[in-house]
């Protein structure tokens, strides 16, 4: 039998100014970030964005530190997170390793 999987949601802050873009580049995400993101273990990835800009991710992976380091390894990903980086408000370092970690509380099965 395989670990489960873990759950991760995050949240970041893009600009209020810069939603509409923000919006668009997520309908055509690039179909090698899409490969690589699907390879290195995010799986049922999903982001969701209030009007005032509060941006919240989900995805479930094996582990964390692995996708992250998957990813890092890509050249697709540093590509991808300069492009973004402009859109988000308080940001240190790229958005997939900057955003905040949001604490599970509770998960109904």
């Amino acid at each position: 039998m395989s670990a489960p999987l873990q759950r991760v949601c995050f949240q970041l802050q893009v600009r209020p100014d810069r939603l509409d873009e923000y919006r668009d580049r997520h309908r055509a995400v690039w179909p090698d970030m899409l490969a690589a993101l699907r390879e290195t273990g995010w799986h049922n990835y999903s982001l969701f964005l209030r009007p005032d800009g509060l941006l919240i991710g989900y995805f479930e992976t094996p582990s964390l530190h692995a996708a992250r380091e998957g990813m890092a390894r890509t050249d697709v990903n540093a590509r991808w997170q300069a492009e973004m980086a402009p859109f988000f408000v308080a940001l240190e370092g790229t958005p997939d390793q900057g955003f905040v970690e949001l604490e599970e509380v509770f998960h109904l099965e």
